[in-house]
């Protein structure tokens, strides 16, 4: 049996923060989704989502330095999922996204 962790997600980067690590650079940004769709009533609604991406320069990678915030971007990567204790000693989830890919998109692809 294959096991199979694998996320695609497309959307606008919101935050973003690059950093040197060793001799690669890695991008840590927010990606927003939306998501529409018809109510019971027939009204229209909208469901945002944001997500929070890392992305190591590599092969499949664009100049990470090229991604700012509004960026168009189509992200395949990994779901990482870990817990921590934040300051005031609650314990909390987070889900990452470890990006292999991306693609910037042009706004005529975004639409």
């Amino acid at each position: 049996m294959e096991h199979i962790n694998r996320i695609e997600l497309q959307g606008r980067v919101g935050t973003i923060r690059t950093n040197i690590v060793g001799d690669n650079m890695v991008a840590n940004f927010s990606l927003v989704t939306e998501y529409l769709y018809k109510t019971r009533d027939g009204g229209a609604a909208n469901e945002t989502t944001w997500h929070q991406v890392t992305a190591w320069e590599g092969r499949d990678m664009p100049d990470l330095s090229t991604i700012t915030r509004g960026t168009p971007v189509n992200v395949t990567g990994r779901l990482r999922t870990f817990k921590y204790t934040n300051a005031e000693g609650v314990e909390k989830q987070l889900h990452e996204v470890i990006a292999y890919k991306i693609r910037i998109l042009s706004e005529e692809e975004a639409a």
